[in-house]
């Protein structure tokens, strides 16, 4: 399937174009502009396709699109499809608009990209912390273009890390990455059993500012398997006194 992303420009609010993303751009999620108030440009993450699409207006005033990050899916057996896409189920810009972050809920690993280029990002970061391709798990990889060797599952505290990393958000000073598990109940439910059982997980990622770079923070974990109603399925995260994505609506 096809799903063309739309989004108008003007003071009326009123749709100018619609951009038909093509197969590059399959099931796009997330939608992100620069902070920059001087900016046009933005990014938008599709999950399906496993890219990243930047957006921008050319001289005629109309508005195009080109692939800045592609993410290859992975050729695997016992799984829903003999495709692994990574499926992006997020992305953020950090507040400095130096850094993209995205989250790979399949394949299991988080990542971020200097895009001080906007045309050209530069991978300078990546963690796994749980995901589809854990070397313990029943899926079986026989073709991976990016990795030589499967990722180990991830433990914070005693606790398996179940399910794969979903919703980003950073906060202000860039320095703090949280990251939750749960994408949606049904989905959840097909993909990852053990996380609907035990509850899903928020984590947080300690950022290289000045370098890039992505390291696991071992002594928080929010465990939301031991809520008094649960085990419950955390998705959004937001931080009470402002983020770097609280001015943009899922």
């Amino acid at each position: 399937m096809v799903i063309p992303y739309t989004f108008g420009i003007g003071k009326k609010k009123k749709l100018q174009q619609v951009i038909d993303l093509g197969t590059e751009g399959l099931v796009p999620l997330e939608i992100r502009f620069l902070h920059n108030p001087d900016a046009n440009e933005g990014f938008v993450g599709c999950a399906l396709s496993g890219n990243v699409i930047r957006f921008f207006p050319k001289e005629d005033g109309t508005w195009t699109f080109e692939k800045v990050i592609d993410i290859p899916s992975k050729k695997v057996t016992n799984w829903a499809l003999p495709d692994m896409p990574s499926n992006i189920s997020d992305i953020l810009l950090s507040l400095d608009d130096k850094y993209l972050y995205l989250s790979n809920w399949c394949h299991g690993d988080i990542r971020q990209y200097n895009i001080t280029d906007t045309k050209y990002p530069k991978l300078v970061g990546q963690i796994f912390v749980g995901g589809s391709i854990c070397d313990d798990g029943n899926v079986e990889v026989l073709e991976d273009k990016e990795l030589k060797e499967r990722p180990k599952p991830r433990y914070v505290k005693n606790k398996r890390i179940e399910g794969g990393p979903q919703m980003l958000q950073l906060s202000l000073d860039g320095k703090r990455l949280y990251v939750t598990t749960s994408l949606f109940s049904a989905w959840d439910k097909q993909f990852y059993p053990n996380m609907v059982k035990n509850g899903s997980v928020m984590l947080q990622i300690d950022v290289d500012t000045e370098r890039g770079g992505l390291h696991l923070n071992e002594e928080f974990l929010v465990d939301f398997g031991i809520e008094p109603d649960g085990p419950a399925l955390a998705h959004e995260v937001r931080y009470p006194g402002g983020d770097c994505s609280s001015d943009i609506w899922c």
